[in-house]
């Protein structure tokens, strides 16, 4: 039975997950601009983040549209295979579950955030700019 439900999702993924990216391209918002300086130095911030993903994840989808509002390049990791981001991900968060922004804090030490809605509160206090 669970080969059975395993093979009704796997097929159900194929067949949505087109659509699914295809919406994302299509709805993709247009990002902040920020003078030379601001970008870089968000980029120099951007670097201590990854955010583990699964490409047709709806949920890993949002978190991606609101990175490119805010016009972040955060370097995103498939774990939705068995390989090296999905072990980084169970053996440093804890679970396989996805969209998870992993947060460099220096130091050897590292922060999971699970969660899209966390994941993008987290984003937007950081690098949303400040209302005028």
């Amino acid at each position: 039975m669970r080969t059975v439900i395993r093979l009704f999702f796997r097929t159900l993924r194929i067949i949505l997950g087109p659509f699914m990216l295809l919406g994302e391209a299509l709805s993709a918002p247009k990002g902040i601009v920020r003078s030379s300086e601001d970008q870089q130095a968000v980029d120099a911030a951007l670097s201590g983040l990854a955010l583990y993903q699964f490409r047709t994840c709806p949920f890993c989808i949002k978190v991606r549209q609101e990175m490119r509002r805010l016009s972040l390049q955060v370097e995103k990791r498939d774990a939705q295979r068995e390989g090296e981001h999905r072990s980084a991900l169970i053996a440093g968060g804890g679970e396989a579950k996805v969209p998870c922004l992993r947060i460099d804090e220096g130091a050897g030490k590292a922060r999971w955030l699970y969660e899209s809605d966390a994941i993008i509160a987290y984003l937007r206090e950081r690098f949303a700019p400040a209302a005028a």
